[in-house]
């Protein structure tokens, strides 16, 4: 039981180069994993309000119809709840890593799909 919780963690079976809870994150890697985050989840926004927009016009004849009015409601709590994850910034390399990773693949899908429903 002298060892360290590192050598505990690391002794129980961890991916190499997984990287531990405690782990620095390089400034880099943390910067861009973050404007890759940020523009991920602003560009969802966009599309989840450019879908939710009612389908007989403007957006003051929204209720027209019943369920343009649900979908702009629940559209607006999506993008609530989507602007506050854009504030809560990853807090571990292994966040970053995942964002870094996910954002080269994900921010580039999102974008042609806001241009094709646009």
């Amino acid at each position: 039981m002298n060892a360290s919780w590192r050598e505990q963690v690391g002794a129980a079976g961890n991916a190499p180069g997984a990287g531990l809870p405690g782990e620095r994150t390089s400034i880099v890697l943390w910067v861009t994993a973050l404007v890759l985050r940020s523009a991920f989840i602003f560009a969802l926004m966009l599309l989840t309000l450019r879908v939710s927009m009612p389908q007989t016009g403007t957006l003051w004849r929204i209720y027209d119809t019943p369920s343009d009015a649900v979908r702009l409601i629940l559209a607006i709590g999506v993008c609530i709840w989507l602007a506050i994850q854009l504030f809560r910034a990853p807090k571990d390399a292994h966040a970053s890593k995942t964002w870094l990773v996910l954002g080269l693949f994900a921010v580039p899908f999102v974008v042609i799909l806001l241009i094709a429903v646009w």
